[in-house]
């Protein structure tokens, strides 16, 4: 009898057990990536500003264990800078990326006898851009590859899904962010987010040094969950300056490729040129780790009255500025 019983409570035990596992939700692995275009620029003339244009494109997403995306988020924005004649930099009024831009980016307005079959584009960039992330998921990133067709649109399962617009470097942006796909917390019922955040400064030319336009781009990638709080995220930031002679030229050279901060490493010098005690990479680190378990509200309480962060961000190993960190994170919401 004692020997039923025993097996009795085994069972019941095991039966536990394995209702437990079951109800333990499965992780993911969760990366961010950026991608940055080739800039583009033009001359000042007598009777038009010189510019300077740069696209930088996020991607968030999540991997199961077969290696196949279970989710994806995509945004860009599209920094453009102006110059005069007299090399002096133009303020510009605001940068925001394609997603806030929402139906005012106007690529169904403008976009009349411009779709490929000759027709209208009949979506804007955000919805087609909604289509794009669908079609992704469930894919290895070998098939993600494979929607590109002659390195510019996507191939027809992608135009059926109602994404028409150039699609290269979104798909070169999911590419980074699953290669740097990390073991996380993250779930399947959490919602992947990515945003931006870019502000400019301008230095006018004399005719010993070429003046600049610079802007940065902050971008923060997350997971949240149901309550809107971050589960893992990743921060960093594009830097490109646009500089120009004091006749209104161009002089960046546009042919160098442009890394974010976080792709530079150590290359980018803080430690070496800075006198810093960690490198840009690794105060991020710390600053995103702060953001884990917060939602946006109290992302924006991480930032002092002096720019930098509150005393548990300083603390956690971030002393450097965060204004632009913070403005970017707290945009999820």
């Amino acid at each position: 009898m004692k020997k039923i019983v025993s097996l009795m409570l085994c069972i019941a035990l095991l039966c536990t057990m394995v209702a437990l596992t079951g109800c333990s939700a499965t992780t993911l692995k969760f990366g961010a990536g950026v991608y940055v275009s080739t800039p583009s620029t033009a001359d000042a003339t007598a009777d038009k500003n010189g510019n300077g244009s740069v696209e930088v494109t996020i991607a968030a997403v999540t991997v199961d264990a077969g290696g196949k995306i279970a989710s994806c988020a995509l945004d860009t924005i599209q920094n453009k800078v102006e110059f005069t004649a007299d090399g002096k930099g133009v303020a510009a009024a605001e940068f925001k990326t394609k997603r806030e831009l929402g139906d005012s980016y106007n690529m169904v307005a403008y976009g009349k006898g411009q779709a490929m079959n000759g027709g209208d584009v009949t979506k804007e960039w955000y919805q087609q851009v909604d289509a794009l992330e669908d079609v992704v998921v469930g894919k290895t990133l070998d098939e993600v590859k494979a929607l590109v067709v002659d390195n510019y649109r996507g191939n027809d399962e992608v135009i059926a899904a109602g994404c028409t617009i150039g699609i290269n470097d979104l798909i070169l942006a999911i590419e980074k962010a699953y290669n740097n796909a990390a073991e996380s917390d993250v779930t399947a019922d959490a919602t992947l987010k990515v945003t931006a955040y870019a502000s400019q400064t301008n230095e006018d030319a004399t005719a010993d040094k070429d003046g600049k336009s610079e802007v940065e781009t902050y971008v923060f990638a997350a997971a949240v969950d149901g309550e809107g709080k971050v589960v893992a995220a990743t921060s960093d930031c594009v830097a490109v300056s646009f500089t120009f002679s004091a006749a209104g030229k161009s002089t960046l050279d546009t042919t160098k490729a442009i890394q974010s901060k976080r792709e530079l490493g150590d290359n980018y010098g803080m430690v070496a040129h800075g006198g810093a005690a960690k490198e840009w990479y690794q105060q991020v680190d710390a600053f995103d780790a702060q953001c884990v378990g917060k939602t946006g509200a109290e992302i924006a309480g991480l930032m002092g009255s002096d720019g930098k962060g509150v005393e548990s961000v300083q603390t956690a190993g971030c002393t450097i500025y965060v204004n632009g960190l913070v403005k970017a994170a707290s945009k999820i919401g």
